[in-house]
């Protein structure tokens, strides 16, 4: 079992979320623990950073649109990272590249303020 690896920064006024290894139903409910969290402590602009993410099942997009709509309530934002043409794939088929804001890199991120 690969561990899921979160790292938490702050990066222009965002707090980066950094997710490694595996997001399944294993590990995603810590990822939406991370999340809760950055949004109870009035965090809401949120980047999840996927570029070390091996692997992305159905389990971690329904976190990821649960936090969309939790920072969406709270009038913020979240935007994704991802580089991985395999995770990407999976936003594609699934529509969500229309629903997150998607940036192949941190650096593009900066831009949406």
């Amino acid at each position: 079992m690969v561990d899921l690896g979160l790292e938490v920064s702050e990066r222009d006024g965002w707090a980066v979320v950094a997710v490694a290894g595996e997001v399944d139903v294993a590990t995603a409910p810590r990822l939406r623990e991370q999340l809760i969290e950055l949004v109870n402590h009035g965090r809401h602009h949120i980047v999840v950073d996927l570029s070390d993410v091996e692997f992305l099942d159905s389990t971690g997009l329904g976190v990821l649109v649960g936090a969309l709509k939790r920072v969406r309530t709270n009038n913020g934002e979240l935007a994704l990272v991802c580089s991985e043409s395999r995770i990407l794939k999976v936003f594609e088929i699934t529509g969500l590249t229309k629903v997150f804001p998607m940036h192949r890199t941190l650096a593009d991120v900066s831009a949406l303020d």
